[in-house]
């Protein structure tokens, strides 16, 4: 499992346009994809789990990818929310 920490930098938090291909990198993946804030969890393909996190600007989440591509995913989705978050 490879995992990394991002405060959200976006005013919005996590809404539904950043959502939305946040789930598309996500499910170009084998691997599990988890999104978490505080003790929430939400699968990162899934866009109603993800926005359900309700992630605010200065958050800490934790993306984690678990599987076959996870070091790949863990890397594209990384800098996905590092440049759009």
């Amino acid at each position: 499992m490879k995992e990394f920490e991002y405060i959200i930098k976006d005013e919005n938090g996590i809404h539904a346009r950043p959502a939305g291909l946040l789930v598309k990198q996500a499910k170009q993946f084998q691997s599990d994809i988890t999104a978490t804030k505080d003790d929430d969890s939400a699968d990162a393909k899934k866009l109603f789990a993800l926005m359900g996190l309700c992630v605010k600007a200065e958050d800490k989440i934790v993306i984690k990818a678990d599987g076959p591509d996870e070091l790949e995913a863990i890397q594209i989705l990384e800098d996905f929310v590092k440049k759009n978050l």
